[in-house]
Order: structure tokens, then C-alpha cells, then sequence
């Protein structure tokens, strides 16, 4: 959901001239990316455009968050210094979610309005397994939630965002 938040904070920012970032967030130009960093996204995503990317402290780590587009559909790949991918957020539609994850949403959330969706897969060494689902959603009461649902259907967290914040 960090990823969600804050890319509906830069698209607002953006649009009104803002400057945007976390503190511990900056924004990398693309062809200043460490090399292992590109190359690993360029090799797990052949043929999708780098859009943008930044660098943060992940505890004492740095990692690189690479932002890609395909098909229309934002895709963030976080990548260590040494070229390891650990997370991929992907967009996705409402529709294409397994049947148990949608039952889920559809149960807990009648009548939502999604802004957005996205699987959430982590990799470690080299291995990537789907973790979650993640949705930013305004629920019929007009009440806006960070939902993750895991892969079988079952509520993982459900967080309400408030003034865009998370309580």
C-alpha cells in the first residue's frame, strides 16, 4: 500500500507544482540508476519502459523503487544496491483478480469504488511468490480503506485512510 499512497500523493503534487517525496525518499534520474539496478529490472521486465525511480533507506539498506508502465498499468519493482529484486507491485483490474479475492472485496465492501488494485509479490533469492492484493478502495459509506486480501480469499489487513494518512 506505501506504493499506492504515495503515488496518488505525487500525481496530486505534481498537478498543483508541489514538490513531492518523502524525507527519506529521492528521486533518482533514470540513467543515474546503478548499473545492477537497471540491469535486474531490464532482465526480469525485457521490453517495458523505465518511468521513473527513487532511492530510500530501507533500515540501514538502500533500495532503489523503479517504476515501470506496461499496457497502461504502473508496475513498481524495488531493487537492494546489489541488483536484487525484493518487491513487484503490479496494477491489475478488478475483474482479472481470482474469484476468492474478488469474493472477498465484493463481501467486505459492497458497492466500493476502486482506485486502485495491485499484487503484491515478494522475491527472495531470486525466487518471487505472490504475497498479496492490495486495493485503495472508497467503501459505499464513503470512507476510504487500504485492503490487502492474500491469494485464497482470506482478509490479510484492512487500514482506513484518513486526510491521506493511514490511522
Amino acid at each position: 500500500m506505501r506504493t499506492m499512497a504515495w503515488s496518488a500523493v505525487a500525481v496530486v503534487t505534481a498537478a498543483l507544482g508541489i514538490p513531492t517525496g518523502r524525507a527519506d525518499e529521492e528521486k533518482v534520474p533514470l540513467d543515474k540508476l546503478p548499473k545492477a539496478v537497471a540491469e535486474a529490472v531490464q532482465k526480469r521486465f525485457p521490453k517495458v519502459e523505465m518511468k521513473s525511480a527513487s532511492k530510500e533507506k530501507d533500515g540501514d539498506k538502500v533500495v532503489f523503487e523503479v517504476t515501470l508502465k506496461k499496457d497502461g498499468k504502473n508496475i513498481d519493482v524495488t531493487v537492494t544496491e546489489a541488483g536484487a529484486i525484493t518487491l513487484i507491485e503490479q496494477e491489475v483490474e478488478f475483474k482479472d483478480l481470482p474469484q476468492a479475492v474478488k469474493q472477498t472485496f465484493e463481501e467486505k465492501y459492497p458497492n466500493a469504488k476502486y482506485e486502485i488494485v495491485e499484487s503484491v509479490t515478494k522475491a527472495v533469492g531470486g525466487k518471487e511468490t505472490l504475497d498479496y492484493y492490495e486495493a485503495k478502495l472508497v467503501a459505499a459509506d464513503k470512507k476510504t480503506w487500504e485492503v490487502e486480501v492474500l491469494p485464497d480469499g482470506k482478509l490479510k489487513a484492512a487500514t482506513e485512510v484518513k486526510g491521506g494518512k493511514k490511522d
